[in-house]
């Protein structure tokens, strides 16, 4: 029997483990991965941006973990040999009522003691000679990495540490018992004194199958990218964000130079037919069908249907998608888009209909779950394995 049982070899989960392993030596902990690798799904297809915590509620988890995460982040690259840079972030404003959102945006930067600086139309100019805007605000703790590296590198130091990671093991049924809990798996089962999920798409599903009640349920969102042809790879030299609609639930279509040179374009957000669902012919009846019989999806999809409509316009028409970059950056044409691997969100949806926006913890006796885990989840990931195990000692005792 394993003191601790983790199931998810995402970079949550990894770290969760690792951490764990450093907390209490000697205690034997096993995670569990249904996949062949770690970081297959959300943190293998992340865009690898170290987030230093803009947009985020003061006060909020979100908001607390990723200006620690942050630091954490770059720490833990310069330690390992990781790859890491810190251009920087910039905030574009294209008109004035964008302009007027922007100002609030660094009231709120400046509430989460964050660094920021205010750039006029002709400093902006000065910074990025290709991108257009009557204002800008930059973000100077914005950084890359290669956040399945990062993951790789924490499992190497959980398995030095003791722990143990089995990898093919996709969790059939748990069942939490007065003095142990049982995980089957595809692997067979496992005895276990306590567990800890960090399942992404599938979180809520691992939470039923304890019998636990809960008011939410995942629903995928997936985010489609472009890269930018590599002969105008030089085209920027900071991330370039847009500044975002607070009517719209996701921040819209951003420059990001990834770690290895290349720049992304993206991502959109569209409803996913399928939990791990990449492409846009990927569909899955039973996610489909658990879908459509949950009322807070009927509510999030009224209350977004409109920019919904126009998230899948531009999905399958590559001229509306541009529209939204030419904005900021006129000189991308329609030939500099090159195909690139989507990513899915695991979003959790109220009841009555609400995108939740903070990361949200389950608990029972025996058991935590981490059931929404967004972006800044990555940059967030050391954090948030802190609470978990702040929260372990709580409850499991």
């Amino acid at each position: 029997m394993y003191d601790y049982i983790i199931i998810g070899g995402g970079i949550i989960g990894t770290s969760t483990a690792w951490r764990l392993s450093q907390r209490h030596p000697g205690k034997s902990i096993l995670l569990l991965e249904k996949e062949k690798d770690l970081a297959r799904h959300q943190t293998g297809h992340n865009s690898g941006v170290v987030h230093a915590g803009v947009y985020y509620q003061p006060g909020s988890m979100k908001a607390r973990f990723c200006r620690a995460g942050n630091e954490l982040v770059y720490r833990f690259c310069q330690e390992h040999g990781l790859p890491y840079e810190n251009p920087g972030k910039l905030l574009v404003a294209t008109n004035p009522i964008e302009l007027a959102r922007m100002g609030k945006l660094f009231q709120r930067a400046q509430e989460n003691q964050i660094e920021v600086e205010w750039l006029t139309r002709e400093q902006l100019r000065e910074r990025e000679p290709h991108v257009r805007g009557v204002g800008a605000f930059l973000v100077r703790k914005t950084g890359i990495t290669d956040y399945r590296r990062f993951t790789d590198k924490m499992a190497e130091l959980f398995r030095n540490a003791g722990g143990e990671v089995r990898l093919g093991a996709e969790v059939l049924n748990l069942k939490e018992m007065p003095d142990e809990l049982r995980v089957e798996t595809t692997l067979g089962d496992f005895a276990g004194r306590h567990l800890i999920t960090c399942a992404g798409l599938v979180s809520d599903r691992l939470v039923r199958m304890l019998g636990l009640a809960v008011d939410f349920q995942i629903v995928p969102f997936r985010g489609e990218y472009y890269q930018l042809d590599r002969r105008k790879n030089s085209i920027i030299h900071h991330l370039i964000y847009p500044v975002p609609d607070p009517s719209l639930p996701f921040l819209g279509v951003h420059l990001t130079r990834m770690i290895d040179g290349s720049v992304t374009i993206g991502p959109n957000a569209v409803l996913a037919l399928k939990r791990e669902g990449y492409h846009n012919t990927d569909l899955s009846f039973r996610d489909i069908k658990e879908m459509v019989a949950f009322r807070g999806f009927w509510k999030v999809i009224r209350k977004n249907l409109r920019s919904g409509i126009v998230e899948y316009k531009n999905s399958f028409f590559k001229r509306g998608y541009l529209g939204l970059v030419k904005k900021y950056c006129p000189e991308i044409e329609a030939d500099d888009l090159k195909p690139h691997p989507a990513g899915v969100r695991a979003q959790a949806v109220s009841r009555n209909g609400a995108l939740v926006e903070d990361f949200l913890f389950v608990n029972s006796r025996r058991t935590i779950h981490v059931c929404n885990a967004p972006s800044p989840a990555a940059t967030s990931a050391l954090p948030i394995a802190a609470h978990i195990l702040d929260q372990a000692e709580r409850v499991f005792s």
